[in-house]
């Protein structure tokens, strides 16, 4: 069997199994693959390269045009992407130009969303909801657990307009919380000492948001009733989160991503039978975890639940990867981003060998969801590279890489030999206190 290092019979594989990738129609051996899927989810190598963040855009417009898709879920927070969805979707009251709201995502870091080419994309799903009546439009939502005060103050504005007897159990959920200054690190780090927390609060107050949500669920629910219900599952998955991370080990990581697929599971319940879903996150969550050392740990992802509840509706899980080029991150944790050098890929990984038979070109590689040969090249452990928002390029000879078997992590894998950095809408950026426990910054 051929070695991992780029040998002749591993790179002739690979030339075999490459559709060259040169403009949006390249991608129609993907489209074929994924045929009458309900969920397709995305990834992206890095969270600051501009190539990724384009072809994902150019796969979702078809996805949208050809195959009916009507919902976007993204690795961002729910109370900044619904303002984005309202603006994407034309509601009345709405910024007509989703720069604005993307201008003004406040947390670090905000060049995963607030960046020309998301720009670029929110446009033009704005210019192609115009053309289609309200009930048929394209949402766009967050999935992720990290919003907890900014979910459980419009939760407390929700009720004071709409249900101001549940007030009361939300003001005591934030009398909680306060004493923490909105600062989830000292939250996390008092509950060493009170391991409860917050949690009879939130748990209180979610099951008045639960009860009066089910009330609704004959109408489909109000947007506003269904907003509120998420806003408070985000409040208590944060909570818990937060709670977990101080502890160490798999559990956060676990909590989040349980927590983005049942936000994602809400919001296609909620939307209606025929919903189909597009998600944009990094690979680390796409990925299928025990196609890694990941389930070793003890972890799990997005593309494994997804494909443990839905494989019969259809999942097909997309990887991105790149050799060389250039990337936005940050040095260190709530640092500003920086344009930073990646070198190439190092030899054993799925980079350098796609780099060997490739070399500066693009592809796009597609197998059958019962599995490739087991003796092709992508049935082999492979590293493969995953930057997150924290990048230290020196680090590349020990980390930044993930034992893949890429044949059983992914359904589908664009390559791209050399990438570009994306360019951010702000230059500098402060702070945050959400830093990832492992892999970090992902």
């Amino acid at each position: 069997m051929a070695g991992t290092d780029g040998s002749r019979g591993d790179t002739a594989a690979v030339r075999r199994d490459a559709h060259p990738l040169t403009g949006p129609q390249s991608l129609d051996p993907l489209l074929a693959r994924i045929g009458d899927a309900r969920y397709v989810a995305i990834g992206e190598a890095t969270h600051g390269t501009a190539e990724f963040y384009r072809w994902r855009a150019e796969l979702t417009r078809r996805l949208i045009e050809e195959r009916g898709f009507s919902l976007i879920a993204v690795e961002g927070d729910w109370p900044d992407c619904h303002e984005l969805h309202y603006s994407v979707t034309a509601t009345p009251g709405a910024a007509e130009d989703p720069a604005r709201v993307l201008g003004a995502f406040d947390r670090w870091p905000r060049w995963m969303w607030a960046n020309t080419e998301v720009v670029r994309f929110t446009r033009w799903l704005r210019e192609y909801n115009n053309a289609l009546p309200a009930e048929r439009r394209v949402g766009f939502f967050g999935l992720d657990v990290y919003s907890l005060w900014e979910s459980l103050h419009a939760v407390l504005d929700h009720l004071r307009a709409h249900d101001p007897d549940r007030v009361d159990d939300a003001l005591a959920a934030y009398r909680c919380f306060e004493p923490y200054a909105e600062d989830p690190q000292n939250y996390a780090l008092a509950t060493r000492l009170v391991p409860e927390g917050c949690e009879m609060e939130v748990v209180t107050l979610l099951a008045g948001l639960r009860e009066r949500a089910e009330r609704q669920a004959a109408d489909a629910g109000p947007a506003a009733e269904f907003a509120a219900w998420q806003n408070a599952e985000t409040v208590a998955g944060a909570e818990r989160y937060y709670r977990a991370m101080v502890r160490g080990g798999p559990e956060s990581w676990n909590i989040r991503d349980q927590h983005m697929v049942d936000t994602l599971d809400r919001l296609m319940g909620h939307l209606g039978p025929g919903t189909k879903a597009v998600l944009w996150e990094h690979n680390t969550h796409i990925g299928d975890a025990r196609a890694t050392d990941m389930a070793e740990a003890g972890m799990v992802n997005v593309g494994q639940l997804l494909r443990e509840r839905h494989r019969a509706e259809g999942v097909v899980l997309v990887g991105f990867g790149s050799y060389e080029g250039t990337v936005v991150a940050a040095a260190e944790w709530g640092l500003p981003p920086e344009v930073m050098t990646m070198p190439p890929a190092r030899r054993g990984s799925v980079e350098h060998l796609l780099h060997q038979a490739l070399p500066g070109g693009s592809a796009l590689f597609t197998w059958n969801a019962d599995g490739a040969d087991a003796n092709a090249w992508r049935q082999e452990v492979l590293d493969h590279r995953a930057v997150g928002v924290v990048y230290r390029p020196r680090a590349e000879r020990w980390g930044n890489y993930v034992p893949t078997v890429l044949g059983e992590r992914y359904d589908a894998f664009l390559y791209l030999d050399r990438t570009e950095a994306l360019t951010p809408l702000h230059r500098y950026e402060h702070g945050g206190g959400e830093e990832d426990t492992y892999p970090s910054g992902l």
